[in-house]
């Protein structure tokens, strides 16, 4: 099938080196290696760094951009966004505008279907690095931001499993939308120790399900985590 003269090919998956690129510069904006509003080095610089040619890390700048990690400016460079408080407005205008409710609907409506499409589609590769987000997961003990902001990458990563680089663009959305701050006051409130240990216990068994492509299992896990968010956004009202 080809495009007509005047309309882009259909946007891909970022390949592995580009996600290599995505994967280091992302370690260093979350542990404040670079941190909020600083400038990043330049392309030129990056690619030099980590090796790899400067359309490489082009590529893995705009998908931390799609992320919402850091904001490009046209003649300035690339300034990153990161709030590590979780405490800052969603970036896009859309996901500042869309309300509690609206946010578990959409939720309801792509995270099952997420996860199975991911056990469906989903590589060694990509299932190694799901444990590696959920090995840095049960680390966390006390620190409700830094097991959110993992949580979210756990998502990310399922949602990237599932090949569809549509579904990767509207789940960045559905992230975007869950750091307004009325979720990050929630998490505070609500994200104790022993919570943490109850998550880190069922994300365990999430991965559990997907690494042996256990549909059914996955999908209930999604669906009993979207009721226990019901549940704290319920009493938060």
């Amino acid at each position: 099938m080809t495009h007509p003269a005047n309309t882009p090919p259909l946007t891909t998956l970022p390949g592995s080196t580009v996600k290599y690129v995505i994967e280091t510069l992302n370690s260093r904006i979350v542990t404040q290696e670079y941190a909020t509003e600083e400038r990043l080095p330049s392309e030129r610089q990056l690619a030099q760094e980590l090796g790899v040619a400067r359309n490489t890390v082009r590529e893995a700048l705009d998908q931390l951009e799609m992320r919402g990690m850091i904001r490009r400016r046209a003649g300035s460079g690339s300034f990153v966004t990161y709030d590590p408080d979780g405490s800052g407005e969603a970036i896009s205008p859309i996901a500042s505008e869309t309300g509690p409710l609206q946010l578990q609907v959409m939720r309801g409506i792509l995270e099952p279907e997420m996860v199975r499409l991911a056990i469906v589609n989903m590589p060694p590769k990509q299932i190694e690095a799901l444990s590696a987000t959920l090995s840095k997961m049960e680390a966390v003990q006390t620190d409700a931001t830094a097991f959110v902001r993992l949580e979210e990458e756990f998502h990310r990563l399922i949602a990237e499993g599932t090949g569809n680089p549509l579904l990767v663009a509207c789940y960045n959305l559905v992230i975007d939308a869950r750091r307004q701050s009325f979720r990050a006051a929630m998490y505070r409130r609500h994200l104790t120790p022993a919570r943490i240990a109850t998550y880190q216990r069922a994300y365990n068994g999430l991965f559990n399900a997907i690494a042996a492509r256990d549909i059914e299992e996955a999908t209930e896990f999604m669906k009993l985590a979207l009721i226990e968010d019901q549940r704290l956004l319920l009493q938060d009202e």
